[in-house]
């Protein structure tokens, strides 16, 4: 058997080095960003919200609970609506009069909230299936969050097992998504994904009482007592 001395693998253990001195010191990973805000990113942008509010009988009116409806929904309006509030009646269903008291039942809700009478705008449409309920639309644009692509795409293949895929240890383009969606739709005012609110005013009484309790050597935090109450009392044992 033939052995090789170490003196004689000195040339190429050099050899190898000088080469790897060449390649680069940073290595740039290919494929969808690991930061899943990256990935997914919220974003804010003019979208409509709507309403179905269905068409009573003739006479009727609103009921109660569609009342309650439109009410909020002039609130919501009032509050982060752009632009003007669209009613959207339906015609050629032969319930023409039914249509229009459920209409006047709407602008009475909506005065209830604080909406103006020229802010309704009123359109019709065409009904397709008169069997079918068609409600009246009410819809406004308003700034929303939200993301600006579905969720539930996969663009690779995730039942199939590679090394390159293994080896570099990237999330799947899909992981996160809805939980950014989600998060984005719990906001309740989507200005404050974009910037943080001013600072309120300031109670003076009680940063004065906690200053006067720093100069006697007091402690100035709060101390919450809470009346402690036997279960087997509360139950009615002994």
């Amino acid at each position: 058997m033939c052995r090789r001395s170490p003196a004689g693998l000195l040339p190429v253990l050099a050899t190898v080095l000088a080469l790897g001195a060449c390649a680069k010191g940073d290595l740039t990973a290919g494929g969808a960003p690991f930061d899943t805000r990256e990935r997914h990113p919220i974003v804010l942008r003019d979208a409509p919200r709507s309403l179905d509010v269905f068409v009573g009988r003739a006479g009727g009116g609103l009921d109660p609970r569609q009342a309650d409806d439109v009410t909020r929904f002039g609130q919501d309006y009032r509050r982060s609506g752009r632009g003007g509030l669209v009613a959207e009646v339906p015609t050629g269903s032969g319930r023409e009069l039914a249509a229009r008291d459920t209409l006047d039942g709407i602008r009475r809700s909506l005065a209830q909230a604080g909406v103006s009478q020229g802010a309704l705008q009123v359109r019709t449409y065409p009904v397709v299936d008169p069997g079918l309920a068609s409600p009246i639309r009410l819809t406004y644009a308003s700034l929303q969050a939200g993301l600006p692509h579905a969720c539930g795409q996969w663009p690779e293949d995730a039942g199939v097992s590679s090394y390159k895929t293994d080896a570099s240890n990237e999330p799947l383009w899909n992981f996160g998504c809805s939980t950014q969606a989600n998060l984005a739709a719990q906001v309740a005012d989507p200005l404050d994904l974009g910037r943080a609110r001013g600072e309120g005013r300031l109670d003076t009484q009680k940063r004065m009482e906690a200053i006067k309790k720093l100069r006697e050597g007091k402690d100035p935090s709060t101390l919450y007592r809470q009346e402690q109450t036997a279960i087997s009392t509360a139950v009615g044992g002994k």
